[in-house]
């Protein structure tokens, strides 16, 4: 019988185990904490969210909403998890992160083909009858990073950040507001703090002035852009970003405001809120004198600063095959954000792929590739396009899918159209 081994507890480390496990193999699941935590992990338990608790839109007409649905229909560990431990977000899928990640602990801890193994794995020495799958995420262990490199070369390099958490109690509501964009979802799911104009301005001020954590050289990619870069790249750039005010009215103004910070909901009571886009690397002590700027957070209680990280991925279309394997050695594979897919939903997405092309190599078997007209099928592709010169991260997007023809203009109904496609040749596929 085959070996199969997974490195790394991550949102793909867990997927990929599950699927080996549902399907009848055993498998042993490597995690390195509790002995050594990663920078940006501070639990000992899997699937660890470390930035933002939302898991992007639930609607199919959304990129990410068909992402998680493709997902699910393939038996995704993770999203079940979600869908249970949810907490209002208006029209997206978060969670309270502690009951996420503990679920997910527990039922990989729990499974009778899975067995849990607490070591630091640094050394990628396959035995002639293992399939090894690598999914130790964009934070990997030094040792094995240096192997990695080893076996693949190098690497490409960039800075991740997280927003900071401040309590719910915390906030003046005389000043914010309650209240989803377009009134999509609750009042309770996201907190907003509105600005005018002149205090729009002073902040954006002292936030291109504050003084920041870290002097690096690295490239940040875009999905994860510390605030303060944005806003030095033109005084209304965070207003048509994460401080967009479209979809509110301020109920003390009757107006929209001019620009606009969004708290959503971090857990399931609605304690703590994460502060929307405000991914940063500012000092800790700067944090706190320029974020409490933000009407509202004049008094705010940070649980959390933002903070900043080191990532790294693979340059994948010189090194992988489509169904995340490792064209120089097949029954190596990897997972997750080190392959360059982007984002928590993407990253487990990659893990159900790795964990079913895993099975299906060890037999024998023809790799499952989805279709290009699938979200998962078309981020697979990508992260193995040989054409793809410069290569950078990729999350869900209706972009990657190729179009609906005849073209429909109406936006709505063509991604629609698209999510209709896509589930239709999924079923076909399974």
């Amino acid at each position: 019988m085959k070996k199969f081994t997974v490195v790394g507890a991550g949102l793909a480390g867990c997927e990929a185990a599950w699927q080996i496990a549902e399907s009848g193999y055993p498998v042993t699941l490597i995690e390195m904490k509790p002995i050594k935590f990663s920078p940006a992990h501070k639990s000992e338990n899997f699937a660890e969210l470390v930035c933002s608790n939302s898991l992007k839109a639930s609607r199919l007409e959304s990129a990410a909403g068909l992402l998680k649905e493709e997902m699910f229909r393939l038996g995704s560990l993770t999203v079940a998890v979600a869908r249970r431990c949810a907490v209002p977000a208006g029209g997206a899928l978060a969670v309270d992160r502690n009951d996420f990640s503990s679920a997910v602990t527990d039922m990989i801890k729990n499974h009778p083909n899975i067995t849990v193994e607490n070591r630091i794995f640094d050394r990628i020495e396959p035995e002639e009858n293992e399939i090894l799958i690598i999914a130790t995420g964009p934070l990997t262990e030094e040792s094995l990073a240096q192997e990695i490199q080893r076996l693949c070369g190098d690497c490409l390099s960039f800075y991740d950040a997280a927003a900071p958490i401040v309590t719910a109690e915390s906030v003046d509501m005389t000043k914010a507001f309650g209240a989803s964009r377009y009134d999509r979802g609750g009042d309770e799911d996201y907190i907003n703090c509105p600005f005018n104009k002149a205090e729009y301005e002073a902040f954006i001020n002292e936030l291109i002035n504050a003084e920041g954590a870290v002097v690096h050289d690295f490239d940040v990619y875009e999905g994860c852009m510390p605030i303060e870069k944005l806003a030095k790249r033109g005084l209304d750039a965070p207003r048509f970003g994460p401080m967009k005010p479209v979809g509110l009215v301020d109920p003390n103004t009757g107006h929209r405001p001019w620009a606009c910070v969004q708290l959503r909901r971090e857990n399931s009571k609605g304690t703590m809120f994460n502060l929307v886009g405000f991914q940063t690397n500012l000092k800790f002590g700067e944090q706190k004198r320029v974020f409490t700027m933000i009407p509202g957070l004049e008094n705010a209680e940070f649980v959390r600063y933002g903070v900043m990280h080191r990532n790294s991925f693979l340059d994948s279309p010189r090194l992988l095959n489509a169904d995340f394997s490792l064209r120089s050695n097949e029954n190596i594979f990897f997972a997750g954000q080190i392959t360059g897919v982007e984002g928590y939903m993407e990253s487990a997405a990659s893990g159900i792929m790795a964990g079913i092309n895993a099975v299906r190599r060890a037999y024998g078997e023809e790799p499952l590739i989805l279709s290009e007209n699938n979200m998962i099928g078309a981020l697979s592709r990508y992260i193995s396009d040989e054409s793809v010169s410069n290569f950078q991260p990729m999350g869900a997007n209706f972009g990657i899918l190729p179009p609906i023809e005849p073209k429909i203009r109406d936006k709505k109904e063509r991604y629609a159209a698209l999510g209709r496609r896509a589930l239709d040749g999924l079923e076909k596929a399974e």
